[in-house]
């Protein structure tokens, strides 16, 4: 109640009843002092309501703003701050954890700003967003709850992709939310701001992740320049945190299958005295005076651990190729899944270990990473890989024949090019119903040095090739093992074997058959995925012309 004395209207009496004739300046008189009156009396109630208003904020001032950075250099006062103060003794959630389940519990929350949205000053919305998961926050202006019209404006300022902790009580929605992961809400008591963004960014992450289709539709998107340009940010579409998890877990049941098979992982040196493969695509440095090469593969040193009675062996590692290669498969820095095994009395040994471990990496990417092939799905539609329980191998000549009946031109005793391979694997497809398979017997011309020659032909060699929807994913061979013959072989490629007299001489100490493959990480992700370029696969791609970021 105002304490103010209560205004009483001027009143109005006859000349019969005052006795006296008011004058029309003394009226005017007394309006505007009435006017004046009522104009501070406005005021004061304003002033009122502001200190009011201010009174509030002081009260619930602690439950939103920026964390300062003392309380982030991993201080350990607990009262460093309000927003230290506000999340001691709490756990995070996880965005993906917000289910129905917990709804009515309270949790604390780290994402990014997605999406933000004011409705009112006293109302908003922002969606978070971790890890491809995003889940809806509802500020409401409530006194009851100390949530203030200032905390709301907070909020409304917040740039997108800044980071945000907010603790709140998740609730359940009452329609069925289409724009989040998380189908519940999460009802904001506290929120501050952990690290700001730009309030304008060089690529909007919405952008970068529009499917083809949307960009047809007239929706802004952005070129894949501009997206690798800006790689950190481009990282955060919900189709490159799945690709880069589905790369992690190919990873994971490669490692799997080959340890259960008595394989052994071993690290192989990177910088190398000469070529590891032959030819030209050699990346050359100086190493403290001495010539030498970045490894084109870990060839030589993982034949070089059988020799030292490893038996079975396997690495996942850089490798380098210094080629000229523009094309959507190619890269100068990649990552290599390399396998290398003793053998008894034939190369097909070393196929039937490839034979069963990419349909058991296949099914285990099914199994364990269906939301994630969804999440890519979404903005690059793809149909499943099909392949078969077991894997179809084909000799080399039989794949001419076939692209030969298919009126396809390609020579005996030549590699095939990539539009043949692809022209073979829809032969192989239609005939077969596979799109993963084994191609073996390759002419010895377009293989390695170290590559065996087949004993009944020796323009043919023990080696293989295999294939995913239409283009190559893995080379194999059964090695030379006889040091003479490498060393003819070697020379015959070109290589100074001065440069690899080690390994040439780990054959004279005694050395068992041996063969073994080598696939790139990228490129597996890159098909089974049915991507159209290597680059989407490779966290930061190293082509012959990009070396940043």
């Amino acid at each position: 109640m105002s304490s103010e004395p209560e205004i009483q209207p001027p009143t109005t009496e006859t000349p019969e009843e005052s006795g006296e004739k008011i004058s029309k300046k003394a009226a005017k008189k007394e309006a505007a002092k009435l006017e004046k009156m009522r104009r501070r009396q406005e005021q004061e109630e304003a002033a009122r309501k502001t200190a009011s208003l201010s009174l509030e904020d002081e009260s619930s001032s602690r439950n939103y703003g920026d964390v300062t950075l003392t309380e982030l250099q991993s201080t350990a006062d607990p009262k460093a701050g309000k927003w230290r103060e506000a999340v001691e003794g709490k756990e995070w959630t996880n965005v993906s954890e917000l289910v129905e389940e917990i709804a009515g519990s309270e949790v604390l929350i780290r994402g990014r700003v997605h999406t933000n949205r004011p409705v009112s000053s006293k109302l908003g919305f922002v969606i978070l967003r971790q890890s491809g998961f995003t889940v809806q926050c509802v500020v409401t202006e409530s006194k009851e709850k100390n949530v203030s019209v200032n905390m709301v404006k907070f909020l409304k300022q917040l740039s997108g992709e800044s980071f945000v902790d907010v603790i709140g009580v998740v609730v359940l929605p009452k329609e069925p939310l289409t724009g989040t992961t998380q189908q519940v809400e999460i009802q904001v008591r506290k929120v501050y701001c952990v690290n700001s963004a730009l309030q304008k960014l060089p690529l909007n992450v919405e952008d970068a992740a529009r499917s083809e289709a949307d960009i047809q539709a007239g929706k802004p998107g952005a070129n894949q320049d501009t997206r690798l340009n800006n790689r950190v940010i481009d990282l955060r579409t919900p189709a490159n945190q799945a690709i880069f998890r589905i790369q992690c877990h190919v990873q994971i049941a490669f490692r799997e299958f080959l340890l259960s098979k008595g394989f052994l992982e071993i690290h192989t040196p990177k910088l190398i005295a000469g070529s590891s493969e032959g030819g030209a695509a050699v990346f050359r440095l100086e190493y403290k005076g001495q010539p030498a090469c970045l490894a084109q593969s870990p060839q030589l040193h993982k034949q070089m651990a059988i020799c030292g009675d490893l038996e079975r062996v396997f690495e996942v590692g850089a490798v380098y190729r210094a080629e000229d290669s523009f094309t959507h498969r190619h890269l100068c820095e990649f990552i290599g899944l390399d396998v290398e095994m003793a053998i008894h009395k034939h190369y097909s040994e070393v196929m039937d270990i490839v034979g069963e471990l990419f349909p058991f990496i296949f099914t285990k990417l099914e199994e364990r990473c269906s939301k994630e092939l969804e999440a890519i799905r979404k903005q690059y539609p793809f149909q499943p890989l099909k392949f078969l329980p077991k894997t179809l191998t084909i000799p080399f000549a039989e794949g001419i024949q076939m692209l030969k009946e298919a009126g396809v031109e390609a020579d005996p005793l030549g590699d095939l090019n990539t539009e043949v391979e692809r022209k073979l694997g829809q032969l192989v497809l239609e005939k077969y119903n596979t799109e993963f398979y084994i191609l073996h017997r390759y002419p010895s011309a377009v293989r390695p040095f170290y590559t065996m020659p087949c004993a009944d032909d020796s323009n043919y060699s023990n080696s293989f090739d295999v294939f995913i929807r239409g283009e190559e994913i893995i080379s194999g061979a059964q090695r030379v093992h006889d040091p003479e013959l490498l060393k003819e072989q070697a020379i015959r490629f070109g290589i100074d074997v001065d440069t690899i007299k080690t390994y040439i001489d780990s054959f004279r100490y005694g050395a068992p058959p041996h063969g073994g493959f080598g696939v790139g990480l990228e490129r597996v992700v890159m098909l089974f995925c049915g991507l159209n370029n290597i680059r989407k696969t490779s966290l930061f791609p190293r082509d012959p012309l990009r070396l940043a970021p």
